[in-house]
């Protein structure tokens, strides 16, 4: 055979096996990362809505609540898509003749539902449930970001798998008051800004996040600050309330604990909130049913 091919094709071969080697890890670290990519999961990206509807606007600008537009997220597996009528609660008396509305005044007229672009959208095999995140302390910016800077809305975060699971094997480092959910603008603890906390109990009738209550100001510096005040007890002015006049679905925080980091935090609220381990969070049957 060494009349038919020189010596140096021994070289060549190896070259070309090691060099089809390379591509194929090439080929690969590149769809691993397109699939990763905006082009795929579409962070970042302004859908082109009916109307250009402005969050930062509504939110930043009017101090509009999260639940007044999306009423059903704290008490379904899905947030809503606002209709028409909270549209029109108040651009019924303003801006009524802005050519930028049509489209909402002719989805009063005509009864017909805006055609929205769903911004978070999951895949149909995915069952995530919005009620469980917010009530056991997922604030709204940790999935969909700072939404009051937002002109127009668009996916901060990936949503994919990695991602839910990510949080899924430690929540801790997302979990937050719950008197804190809906708070844009809330940051973690340090020990320049620690975070109080305590917890009344279990009590009947009241679902486990509400028991806790958490403060910034120092209870012992201000006592005032960490009791409950005598007349969200029902009581009379400058009366103490104490654990028997409470009702009985309000608790009396007990002692306060100082939290300087998010992981302290995360681990108290994962206990007082009756989170589930992180095994059983990561399980396919949380998101596939």
């Amino acid at each position: 055979m060494a009349q038919i091919f020189d010596r140096s094709s021994n070289a060549l071969a190896r070259m070309s096996l090691v060099l089809t080697g390379l591509i194929v890890i090439a080929l690969g670290v590149t769809l691993d990362q397109l699939q990763r990519s905006p082009w795929v999961t579409r962070q970042g990206q302004r859908a082109e809505q009916p109307v250009p509807f402005s969050h930062k606007h509504h939110v930043e600008g009017l101090g509009l609540q999260c639940q007044y537009c999306h009423t059903s997220v704290e008490k379904s597996s899905y947030a809503g898509i606002p209709p028409t009528r909270t549209c029109m609660n108040c651009h019924a008396q303003i801006w009524t003749n802005a050519a930028i509305l049509e489209p909402v005044r002719h989805s009063w007229a005509t009864g017909e539902s805006i055609p929205w672009i769903r911004i978070h959208d999951l895949p149909d095999y995915v069952y995530f449930n919005h009620e469980i995140h917010v009530n056991k302390g997922i604030g709204c910016a940790t999935c969909h970001g700072r939404v009051d800077q937002m002109p127009l809305m668009y996916q901060q975060n990936s949503l994919q798998m990695e991602w839910c699971l990510n949080c899924h094997r430690n929540p801790a480092v997302n979990l937050r008051p719950t008197s804190e959910i809906y708070n844009m603008a809330w940051s973690a603890p340090t020990s320049e800004k620690p975070v109080w906390c305590a917890s009344g109990g279990v009590t009947p009738g009241v679902p486990t996040a509400q028991t806790v209550n958490c403060i910034t100001a120092d209870p012992a510096q201000n006592p005032e600050m960490a009791a409950m005040q005598a007349p969200e007890m029902g009581l009379s002015p400058g009366k103490a309330a104490t654990a028997s006049d409470a009702p009985p679905a309000i608790a009396i925080p007990a002692k306060y604990e100082k939290f300087t980091s998010q992981q302290q935090l995360g681990q108290f609220l994962l206990v007082q909130y009756h989170v589930r381990t992180p095994n059983e969070l990561s399980s396919c049957e949380v998101c596939h049913r």
